[in-house]
């Protein structure tokens, strides 16, 4: 059973849990799935997708601008084109990367058996021990929840990095 938003959790063998409730990795879990930026691989395949190529159209006209500077591609077309094109695509690879590291981050704190934390903020850092219940509990969403997240995000670095290479390549194959 995953916590729902603004609820803790119950207490387990009667020792409640010392944890801060906005550093619990549930609720950092929640917290990540409630961002704009990080639900992107969160819905699936198609809204992540849909993001990165919204991204790279973006930045698209500045890499061609700035390719345009390039006095050799400036004088042909088709290769400028291409190198803007892989040079914007850059912009989805750093969007990507910086999910990587928001979500294994949070994949990482609920496989953990234990929980750092800051009891007031004063760098004070404690360990807690998860119960066993709320450790299988995290296991489970870290599992089922974040894995195929963590999974998708790898693909899209591939994607990405197979399109990036296949465009500098094309880039001097012209």
């Amino acid at each position: 059973m995953v916590e729902t938003p603004g609820s803790n959790p119950p207490p387990v063998q009667g020792a409640p849990c010392p944890v801060p409730p906005e550093q619990r990795p549930l609720r950092e879990y929640e917290q990540l799935c409630r961002s704009w930026f990080f639900a992107w691989p969160a819905g699936g395949a198609v809204p992540l997708l849909r993001a990165l190529l919204l991204s790279w159209l973006v930045v698209l006209p500045l890499a061609l601008v700035v390719a345009g500077g390039s006095i050799p591609l400036r004088h042909d077309p088709p290769r400028l084109v291409v190198a803007g094109a892989a040079a914007a695509l850059l912009l989805p690879l750093l969007l990507l990367t910086r999910q990587w590291l928001g979500w294994s981050y949070v994949h990482r704190r609920l496989v953990a058996e234990r929980v750092e934390y800051e009891e007031s903020g004063w760098y004070d850092g404690q360990v807690w021990e998860k119960p066993l219940p709320w450790w299988q509990q995290d296991l489970l969403v870290a599992r089922h929840q974040v894995g195929p997240v963590l999974q998708r995000l790898g693909r899209g670095v591939a994607l990405v990095l197979a399109l990036l290479l296949a465009g500098t390549g094309l880039c001097q194959a012209l």
